[in-house]
């Protein structure tokens, strides 16, 4: 079969358009290798004042993400997870000792599994599986900032 020139150009503008529109997106996650040679995910979370950005996730039951948290407000800023239960009891312990205020976790804070505290300007990982399916959050519980909003919802199906 035989194609004229003037049906070629059209033919090459419709198949790179049809690559173009097949290929990878734009999204705040992208397919990593979490270190351990098990595979995972790896989401990029921008923390500014009094906001996580993306507030909303989804993952499945098993699967192990890292997030990559860049601090770009103004204040130092931290990333704890865990259920509600979770969040309420790591708030209480933020807001208890006088070291809990300045951004170190030390006694007052998680494991380092768990949580990850960033000064402005700063970034950081943390790596968690996610064993369980339902219901979990992201909360930054620096003075003030969990009562605002500050948390990124984990929905684990």
């Amino acid at each position: 079969m035989r194609f004229s020139r003037p049906l070629l150009v059209p033919l090459a503008i419709a198949i790179a358009l049809l690559g173009a529109a097949c290929g990878d997106d734009d999204t705040d996650t992208t397919a990593a290798s979490d270190g351990d040679g098990s595979g995972g995910r790896t989401i990029d979370v921008r923390m500014a004042d009094n906001d996580f950005d993306p507030a909303g996730i989804e993952v499945e039951q098993g699967e192990t993400v890292t997030f990559v948290f860049e601090n770009t407000g103004a204040v130092a800023h931290d990333a704890f997870v865990g259920d509600a239960e979770a969040q309420a009891e790591h708030e209480a312990e933020m807001n208890e000792g006088e070291g809990a205020m300045d951004g170190e976790m030390g006694d007052h804070g998680a494991t380092d599994d768990d949580a990850v505290t960033l000064e402005a300007g700063a970034t950081g990982e943390l790596t968690y599986t996610f064993d369980e399916a339902g219901q979990l959050e992201v909360g930054c519980h620096q003075p003030g900032h969990y009562d605002a909003g500050m948390k990124i919802r984990v929905t684990v199906t």
